[in-house]
């Protein structure tokens, strides 16, 4: 291990910058992956790593590591961490019902496809198809023999028996018709029988397999017992009990770091600081980076870690207490207003109550009125935004940015130079990341629509506040759509940009904040119907 001093508390999990002793162990961890090319057989070439500083009852300091899941489809390469829970022996229970569980499937599939069941339903469409064919034919016979029938009530002359005749023609062709769709009831009625047994037997497979995997997915999340520095246990069942869901998501227990800290408690090693990275290709989907580190997920990782991490001393929150800084007003009158919010403020009140653009401007004008919040930006997103006074307004404004009617323009710069085109469009659909919010992800099939447009200004190199210099691409974007992090994601996603906006925790590497700037916004004014536009230039 380096010299570097030990921290005086345990790495706050959510948001982090990697302490140094953590850094030399990441850079070791990525040697040995390279070199052991363990990673050759990874479906997608991409894994989420991790590293544990530890200390045990001597004072002697070394580092564990842990990765994800499976890797290459094992959980137990030499030089990592165990599982928590074993379920990968071939002769366990976990296995043992999961092969019980695909032969169900195996013949749920032969049911699906037996050629028995694939001539029913062809017999039914079959069915179904002639006796409509059939009655429809009918029914045009019918009403040509009644046009014939009034043709010739219109010539009279009829005796009492010839129009006795035409009334009988009619009545017997009504009940023949009715007769001919109670024969074609119950011939559909015989052939829909033959299919609704295959479909009955396929259904009570199905129940059986929910059941059966339902049982078992609970046996297994009953088998992960979390400790905490305390020596306390708890299983991922009591621990998610008290979540929205009321059950763990698929995969809980078996990240980067309850690994880490699991094996650190049982074998009586202090947990002094951690830090986990992405090594390899991204995922389809997500935006991940080779190298860079990210916090833990929110969706598996948060229940878990709050009792694990209880009995450490851990980092506060670095987000917590942020946005010290004056809400700035650019304009304002009867009817809105529009301010500069700083990076590090919310736009709105979250659950800790912190200062937020709509706390201050309710307090600095008492008397307006309405939701007043007419849209946001995210809280590391510094520049205008537009507040209503009055509820007419905020009808009126949100009407224009439900129309599309309001245009925004934004500053950013791009951690880092590239070569795309000097303007261009992207459009990528977006969605929540359900296990890891509030981070988005891409998906082109369940994905809202999110198209942004941009142009880039120049390449330079700046110095920010801790004196570290960066190459970046400086870049004016107008976002067509309003999805949550669209910019963010759109910038730093392969498809996109490929450069994350300098300072992204989430897309991209933390630096001492997020380059991304409103700097321009134009709209109608509720009250003088007058275009309005206001720039506010970025201290970047």
């Amino acid at each position: 291990m380096s010299n570097q001093s030990l921290p005086p508390r345990f790495t706050y999990p959510f948001c982090y910058e990697p302490h140094p002793l953590c850094v030399d162990a990441a850079e070791e961890l990525k040697r040995y992956i390279r070199e052991s090319h363990i990673m050759d057989g990874e479906p997608g070439g991409g894994k989420m790593f991790g590293v544990l500083i530890v200390e045990d009852g001597d004072g002697h300091v070394s580092h564990l590591a842990a990765y994800s899941g499976l890797l290459a489809g094992r959980n137990d390469w030499p030089g990592f961490v165990p599982p928590v829970f074993d379920a990968q022996q071939p002769d366990g229970y976990f296995k043992i019902h999961e092969r019980q569980i695909s032969t169900l499937n195996e013949k749920i599939e032969a049911a699906e496809h037996a050629p028995g069941y694939a001539a029913a339903r062809e017999a039914l469409v079959n069915a179904e198809t002639e006796t409509k064919a059939e009655t429809d034919s009918y029914r045009a016979m019918m009403k040509e023999a009644k046009s014939h029938r009034s043709r010739i009530r219109q010539r009279g002359g009829l005796s009492s028996e010839e129009e006795a005749a035409l009334t009988r023609e009619s009545q017997f062709q009504k009940a023949e018709l009715h007769r001919m769709k109670l024969r074609a009831a119950r011939i559909i009625e015989t052939a829909k029988a033959k299919v609704e047994k295959f479909e009955r037997h396929i259904a009570t497979m199905k129940t059986e397999r929910k059941t059966m995997s339902d049982n078992l997915q609970h046996w297994l999340f009953s088998q992960y017992s979390m400790l905490n520095a305390r020596g306390e246990r708890r299983s991922l069942l009591s621990i998610f009990a008290d979540t929205p869901s009321g059950v763990p998501p698929a995969g809980a227990g078996d990240c980067c770091a309850p690994k880490l800290l699991q094996y650190a408690y049982s074998h009586n090693l202090r947990p002094v600081c951690m830090a986990e990275f992405w090594y390899g290709h991204p995922p389809k989907n997500e935006l991940r980076r080779h190298g860079c580190y990210y916090p833990a997920c929110s969706g598996k990782c948060k229940p878990i870690l709050a009792h694990m991490l209880q009995g450490l001393a851990v980092d506060p929150d670095p987000l917590q207490g942020r946005a010290g800084q004056d809400l700035e007003i650019v304009y304002q009158d009867e009817e809105l207003a529009v301010v500069c919010k700083p990076a590090g403020m919310l736009s709105v009140p979250g659950r800790d109550r912190r200062r937020s653009v709509l706390s201050l401007m309710r307090r600095l004008c008492p008397e307006a009125e309405g939701p007043m919040a007419v849209h946001r930006l995210d809280m590391d997103t510094s520049g205008l935004m537009l507040v209503a006074k009055t509820a007419d307004a905020y009808r009126c404004l949100q009407r224009q940015f439900l129309d599309r009617t309001i245009h925004k323009e934004y500053i950013a710069l791009l951690d880092g130079t590239s070569a795309f085109p000097q303007q261009g469009r992207i459009d990528l659909p977006l969605r929540p990341d359900p296990f890891d919010r509030p981070r988005q992800i891409v998906d082109r099939e369940n994905g809202k629509p999110a198209v942004t447009l941009y142009n880039v200004l120049r390449k330079e190199t700046i110095t920010d506040s801790t004196g570290t210099q960066h190459a970046v691409t400086r870049i004016q974007l107008f976002p067509q759509t309003g999805r949550t992090h669209q910019l963010r994601v759109h910038c730093a996603h392969s498809d996109g940009l490929g450069l994350p906006i300098l300072g992204d925790p989430l897309y991209g590497n933390r630096s001492d904040r997020l380059y991304l700037h409103a700097v321009a916004i134009t709209f109608i004014h509720p009250i003088t119907k007058k275009e309005m536009t206001f720039r506010h230039n970025p201290d970047f």
